[in-house]
Parts: C-alpha cells; structure tokens; sequence
C-alpha cells in the first residue's frame, strides 16, 4: 500500500481524505492543515498531525494531495516534486500562467507525476461522451456547448480571493474545451455581467459569463457560467458532430417521477458540486493510485493546468476590454 499525505483538511481534503482511507492500495498517514482541522480528520482516519517539512522529509510517502489555499498551490507542488513524491493538486496550479510553467521544468527534471484536480475528466458521463467523441459516433465534431451554472452565489468574501470567476469557476470548463475539442484553441471572447449580486461586483467580478472559444480548424465551443441557476446545480455538455449529436444531462437525486393528468414531474437537480460529482472523486483518487504504482499517467497533467490558465486569463482580458484574445503559437508558453 502507498502512503498518503493530505495538505489542506477544508472541504475538499475532506472529501479526498475520505477517498483515500476507503482506497485498499493507500493509506492516509499525515494530514497537515496549518489552519486547523487536521486533529479531527487524522483522528478519524488513523493519520498523524504533520508539519509539510515533515511530509517532503519521510521517505515513506509516495504521493501528496494537495487541498490547501490557491496561493500555497504552486509551492508545495514544486516542493513535493524536489522531495520525490507524486503529487495530485486541486485546481489551479497557480493564480499566473507565467509562474505555473515552473511546474513543467521540475517535471522535467524528475521521475515523479503531477495529477491536477480536473475532477470532470473522470465523471462517468462525461467521460462516456469524450469515448464516443473519439470513436467517431457522431463523425466529425464542429460545435460543443458547456453550461456550468452554480445553484447559489458564493459569499462576496469569497469571491474577493478566488481569483475571479474565470479562474475558479470557468477553469474546470476550460479544461473539458481543451479536452473535447482535441485542438488547439485560436482564440477566446468572453462577455461578463453582474446580474446576479451586486456585492460580487463590488469585489470586482462577474457573476455570469458567456465564452467563445475557437480552434484553429474553426471548431466553436460556447461555455455558459453563472452563480446562481435558481434551480440546482446545471452541468450539461452538447457536442455536434457532423453525423449527430452527444449529450449529457444533469443528474437528479432520484429517478423517481410522478405522472399525473397534470404531467410529469421528476426529482430535483443534485445541488452541490460535492454530490454531483461524488463518484468522480474517488475514480480520480484511484487513478492516482494508478499514477503511483506506475500502472498510468495522469489524465489531467501540470500543461493541462497550464493551459486551462491561460485561457482563463486570454477570458478575463477578454471580458474587460470587449476584445477577441487571440492565442495561436501562445498555448504552450
């Protein structure tokens, strides 16, 4: 079994400490949090309260989940990688495109994988539709559509760190663009508003997005973010091909439907990203333990990070100037 080291005990290293102990070829043995919370979750899983020196000095870790702050992110991923251990990180690498290239050369220079946490890349429906995308069912794709739309704005507190919503929120659908389309990407047109919440303004931000992105053969993809749907959380992908059309929907939280001579009426959308993509997750978990025992490697790597940043910066400028960014002999800088 590999041994296992968590750095951030927040939401999301909740969930991905939960995957790790129920994952038969990991054990979680340290858990760092310099914010607090590692006491609990070490007690309820066996693991021992650490400091991240002591993690990048213990030969018995093999890998590092990385669940902490944005801004510790790029650090403790090049310090991993100098210590000798695998490293699955949350999404982004960096808040710059520039500074996270740092992570190609220590890559570069070492034996040891990046996994970045594109969590979307293992959901079953979505990876379902990237097979039959290149299997051909629908020939050719032309156009793809990607609507991402929260059921609730997040406090203004926490807007004013994230980044901005190009950054936190759009970036997962950067990523399944670039993944989908297969193709290198021209250039980017984003339009953001504030019509959701003025506060969101205030620190600076959009609260709803619409992005064009297009590839260099001229394939159009249209991504949809918004924090606030009003009616759950709304994951959908459209791709059109030139033989037809593939779909994946939102998930409910049951199957069960009334029918009546009113009409029908199914369950309510799942309405948090930690539900709806509960099974991604621990599908991503296992494939880093692929990654470990040298069985694979990462689906999602440091340049796809790289280059899901850098459209999110091309969407930003973008959105503030009105302007096309174009991006062409730039994706990989």
């Amino acid at each position: 079994m590999s041994e296992i080291a968590l750095i951030g005990a927040g939401r999301i290293g909740k969930i991905h400490a939960a995957n790790i102990a129920a994952n038969p070829r990991l054990t979680l043995s340290r858990i760092v949090d310099p914010f607090g919370g590692a006491e609990e979750l070490a007690g309820r899983y066996g693991a021992r309260v650490s400091t991240v020196e002591e993690v990048w000095a213990d030969p018995a870790i093999s890998g590092v989940v990385i669940a902490s702050a944005t801004d510790t992110h790029l650090d403790y991923t090049l310090e991993s990688i100098r210590a000798g251990k695998h490293v699955f990180c949350e999404k982004p690498l960096d808040q710059d495109a520039g500074r996270a290239a740092r992570v190609q050369q220590a890559v570069a220079g070492s034996d040891r994988h990046v996994l970045l946490g594109f969590n979307r890349r293992f959901d079953p429906s979505f990876a379902s539709l990237q097979r039959r995308l290149k299997q051909g069912e629908i020939g050719a794709l032309e156009t793809l559509h990607i609507i991402s739309h929260d059921p609730a704005p997040p406090p203004a507190s926490y807007v004013a760190v994230s980044g901005g919503i190009f950054k936190d929120m759009s970036i997962h659908d950067f990523d399944m663009a670039s993944w989908l389309l297969d193709e290198e990407i021209e250039s980017v047109f984003a339009s953001g508003a504030v019509l959701i919440d003025p506060e969101i303004g205030a620190a600076g931000d959009f609260d709803t997005a619409k992005i064009l992105l297009r590839t260099v053969s001229g394939k159009i993809c249209v991504i949809s973010n918004s924090r606030r749907s009003g009616y759950g959380y709304d994951q959908r992908i459209e791709a059109f091909g030139s033989k037809g059309m593939i779909r994946a929907e939102n998930k409910l939280e049951s199957s069960v439907q009334t029918w009546t001579e009113g009409g029908a009426r199914s369950d309510c959308f799942q309405n948090f990203f930690l539900d709806r993509y509960a099974e991604a997750y621990a599908i991503e978990v296992e494939h880093f333990a692929d990654i470990i025992d040298g069985k694979a490697t990462p689906v999602a790597d440091e340049s796809d990070g790289i280059k899901a940043l850098i459209l999110a910066e091309a969407a930003e400028q973008s959105a503030r100037s009105g302007a096309v960014v174009k991006l062409t002999g730039h994706a990989d800088r």
